[in-house]
């Protein structure tokens, strides 16, 4: 009989309860920049202006935004440094999606290259 890794659940991955936490998961890092600020976040705080420069492509309105639904969520803390500039760091939460954001990676990877080999007919 195999046994069960920690952290799974008896649960089958169609019930309610599963597709309720994944539910509760993806409102949480959805989005085209969330999964990005938190991997900007994993090794140090930064300010918001560097967070905005290593992504790139982001305003700085979407930035604010973004920045308030992390922090909403629990997964990062603002912190203010001077009068008129502040510091975002990950909670310990936020680094809880550390090896997410490590297999994501990874998955992101090999599925760039999957597709850019079927683009090439290989």
């Amino acid at each position: 009989m195999k046994e069960e890794e920690p952290g799974n659940s008896q649960c089958p991955l169609n019930s309610s309860k599963v597709l309720l936490s994944i539910g509760d998961a993806l409102e949480a890092v959805n989005g085209k920049w969330r999964m990005k600020i938190i991997a900007v976040l994993l090794d140090e705080p930064k300010r918001f202006r560097e967070i905005s420069v290593l992504i790139g492509q982001i305003t700085d309105r979407m930035l604010s935004i973004e920045l308030k639904k992390l922090e909403t969520n629990l997964l990062i803390r603002r912190t203010s440094i001077y009068s008129a500039q502040a510091e975002y760091e990950l909670t310990e939460h936020g680094k809880s999606l550390k090896p997410l954001i490590m297999e994501l990676m990874n998955w992101g990877e090999t599925h760039r290259g999957k597709v850019i080999g079927s683009l090439k007919g290989e």
